[in-house]
């Protein structure tokens, strides 16, 4: 079982009288940045100068510097922007400024796992992940609650480190709802496989195939819609807020005895085994080598392969059912 921190197992004491640098100031940095400034630590932006999110950070009432002068400010570095780009920036902006007693902290483990950084052995190296997108972290803070997170270690010189990730994932919500103790290695392994096979690779497949199975059989794509995708969304919350039986308790007898013993026939063995492949190419690298080597044609190659689902006849029935539905504008 994992090892689980609440609220009143840790403390923030260990970011008195310290600065935090976030660097980058999407998603993630908005929200933890929001969250540590109200639990009253010192949190200053590194940006680039001049970018939009300069002006966005400045008028939410923050200090921005560049990312070189942040750093240099900071006793913990906070890396929050986009993993291709985490790599160039560390090394130009970032390495040269990681002195002896700084703690350089992610939030995500891909790049220290896979070697694209490697940071000097003086300096602490920590992990704090919500387990939610941005704007629920910052959401669930207000409401006086937080969202689930992980925290590790990877470097611990100071013999201090598990105590900053925590004092960080305390002054940003996520000790009131629980955080698991983890490594770079499974945080990071486990959230590619799990983006791949099921959250997003297997959740679009799955949807499409069963669209497309039912649009090829002659069914309506509106009615073929409502079935395999909007009410995928309806089944979802039911998982997320009850599990699977509390599922199933909620639908249909019918649809608990169809489900149950056709569902199995579906997602087979088979599926299992393909899943099994996807988990040896995250733990080879081979996934992380492919994605890195993309390099500066990494937007051209997203870019490609979203307009080829935007294609897809799915998505123009949906953008028809989401506007009845009043969903979409």
């Amino acid at each position: 079982m994992a090892k689980v921190y609440y609220d009143s197992d840790v403390s923030v004491e260990p970011l008195k009288g310290k600065t935090v640098a976030i660097i980058g100031y999407g998603s993630q940095g908005q929200a933890q940045a929001k969250n540590m400034k109200d639990s009253g630590v010192n949190v200053i932006l590194g940006l680039r100068p001049g970018g939009y999110s300069w002006k966005t950070a400045a008028d939410d009432g923050f200090e921005v510097y560049s990312v070189p002068e942040a750093v240099q400010k900071a006793h913990i570095v906070h890396m929050l922007i986009p993993d291709l780009e985490q790599p160039a920036v560390y090394k130009s902006q970032v390495a040269p400024y990681m002195t002896k007693g700084k703690t350089l902290c992610f939030s995500h483990g891909f790049n220290i796992h896979f070697k694209q950084i490697v940071p000097p052995p003086f300096v602490d190296v920590i992990m704090v992940a919500p387990k939610s997108p941005g704007p629920r972290l910052r959401e669930t803070y207000l409401e006086g609650f937080g969202v689930p997170a992980l925290v590790a270690v990877y470097q611990n010189p100071s013999g201090q480190a598990m105590e900053a990730a925590l004092a960080i994932a305390k002054s940003i919500g996520c000790t009131r709802a629980g955080v698991l103790e983890t490594t770079f290695k499974e945080e990071t392994e486990t959230d590619l496989v799990g983006e791949q096979a099921v959250l997003v690779g297997g959740l679009i497949e799955l949807i499409k195939k069963g669209f497309e199975v039912l649009v090829e059989s002659g069914y309506q794509p509106e009615l073929a819609y409502f079935e395999v995708c909007n009410e995928a969304k309806l089944i979802m919350d039911l998982i997320y807020q009850k599990g699977f039986v509390g599922m199933l308790r909620a639908v249909s007898d019918t649809a608990k005895y169809g489900g149950l013993t056709v569902g199995p026939k579906v997602i087979d063995d088979h599926v299992k085994a393909n899943m099994a492949k996807v988990v040896k190419t995250v733990q080879s690298g081979e996934f992380a080598k492919e994605w890195v080597g993309k390099g500066d044609k990494a937007k051209e190659v997203l870019d490609a392969l979203i307009k080829e689902v935007e294609s897809h006849q799915i998505e123009s029935v949906g953008k028809f059912i989401r506007k009845m539905a009043g969903i979409e504008k």
